[in-house]
């Protein structure tokens, strides 16, 4: 199905944008990276505050009449709001983009973004207003999440699209430095304001700053993005449909073993992800004597750490293929988790073990989790279907994976922790090896030059 013209629609959101790239006729990949690690690291600046503060605000905040314990679990399930919101924005956007056009849906979707952030630095307490405060909070997850999945602009797909082929681990990796940017300067902003102000001064307004700057990073990202997706080159592979959005119930059914596979292949880094990220700052919250600020600052130092080895996964992607670096990386994972979520009970030293050692398998295995498998999309699925498997791999490997790890860890231990994330890397190396067989099918009837579902 071909979209319709849209043009009037979207020109006045774009011309100012296309006036910028007037003098190319082509997007580069060096621009489309800046473009995509600008847009990723805001939106997951915006998903790390919100985040932080779940920990050390709104257990507090919102649910002062329960021990905080269970506002914490309380406000971990708000968190995993977003999740399920993820796919309501896909299949919401998908829409918008068909009729009014890219520029549109992208405007409307980061400044839903923006616009629920703040609305939650504005959140009043549940002194103010009683339960409200926790209906406004949900609500407000609820959006950020729909604008997330609406925010899926295909940037990514660009860029593999106009990767070299000997680099394409390289650029591959690109998207994912968003995440641990993102955490960097969130864990900076929270340890600022926390070592700034008296422990009320913080609940009171001190917390709401960094949600005001997450409103100014999505406008500066909007333009960023828009300054990409105005150009001649992305207007040319949307119109040849290479990024055309396809019906999203289409795209599933017609895709389904791709989408499947690609929400299950890295399902080890995603819930790593928030075992080294979320939670740990819950555990230390709740049953260690650390001080807030020295374990937001060993964060941030972990994710900067983290930065370096999403660049070294790029790297050895291009040298032995993406599928052994996601295996091998899953395999560490599972070593990993034999041993070092005890380490958070073990003093101030373990927690540092714990984490550091975290976020370098972390970069390892999540610098290739993303966009693995997106190649074997038909070429009028391709926009659609990296969109339904990137909220379909959060959705089942990290939405739940905070409220699962802290429920399991007060009532059975962080041992139990341990076989939580077990269970994501078995998940992970149980589809590189359904991926390995179905490709070998496939390699024996299809063309030569036929990619297979995750490339080697």
């Amino acid at each position: 199905m071909t979209a319709p013209s849209n043009a009037a629609s979207s020109d006045a959101l774009e011309r100012d944008a296309r006036l910028v790239n007037s003098r190319h006729a082509e997007v580069r990949p060096g621009e489309i990276a800046v473009g995509v690690i600008i847009g990723r690291t805001t939106e997951f600046f915006d998903f790390f505050v919100y985040a932080i503060a779940s920990v050390l605000v709104f257990p507090s905040y919102v649910f002062p009449y329960v021990d905080p314990l269970t506002g914490t679990l309380y406000s971990f399930a708000l968190f995993s709001l977003a999740f399920f919101g993820r796919p309501l924005g896909t299949f919401l956007f998908t829409y918008i983009d068909q009729h009014h056009g890219r520029g549109v849906k992208l405007t409307i979707a980061l400044f839903l973004l923006g616009g629920s952030t703040m609305a939650i630095a504005l959140l009043p307490s549940h002194a103010q207003v009683g339960a409200t405060s926790a209906w406004l909070l949900g609500l407000f997850r609820l959006l950020q999440g729909v604008a997330l999945g609406g925010a899926w602009d295909g940037l990514p797909s660009l860029l593999a699209l106009n990767s070299p082929k000997e680099k394409r681990g390289w650029y591959s990796m690109i998207p994912q430095l968003g995440a641990p940017l993102g955490l960097a300067l969130a864990c900076a902003l929270f340890a600022y304001f926390l070592a700034l102000l008296e422990q009320a001064d913080f609940l009171r307004w001190g917390w709401r700053y960094p949600f005001f700057v997450a409103l100014a990073l999505n406008i500066v990202a909007l333009f960023a993005r828009l300054r990409i997706v105005a150009t001649p080159e992305f207007k040319r592979l949307f119109d040849s449909r290479e990024l055309q959005p396809s019906p999203p119930f289409e795209t599933l059914f017609a895709e389904w073993r791709t989408i499947l596979l690609g929400a299950f292949a890295p399902l080890a880094s995603f819930a790593l992800f928030h075992l080294v990220t979320v939670f740990p700052l819950s555990y230390n919250q709740l049953f260690t004597q650390t001080e807030p600020v020295r374990f937001l600052v060993i964060e941030g130092v972990g994710a900067l750490i983290c930065v370096g080895a999403i660049l070294a996964a790029g790297l050895l992607a291009d040298r032995v293929g993406r599928r052994a670096v996601l295996g091998v990386s899953a395999a560490l994972i599972g070593a990993y988790s034999g041993f070092a979520p005890q380490l958070l009970g073990a003093g101030q030293i373990g927690e540092a073990l714990y984490l550091l050692g975290g976020f370098v398998l972390l970069g390892l295995s999540f610098g290739q989790s993303a966009g693995a498998v997106n190649s074997s999309f038909a070429q009028q699925y391709r926009y659609t279907g990296a969109a339904i498997v990137s909220n379909s791999a959060w959705f089942i490997g990290a939405g739940f994976a905070p409220l699962v790890a802290l429920w399991l860890a007060a009532n059975l231990g962080l041992w139990s922790v341990g076989l939580y994330l077990l269970s994501g890397v078995l998940c992970t190396l149980g589809a590189l090896a359904i991926n390995k067989e179905w490709a070998k099918r496939e390699g024996d009837a299809a063309a030569p030059d036929q990619h297979p579902v995750i490339e080697d």
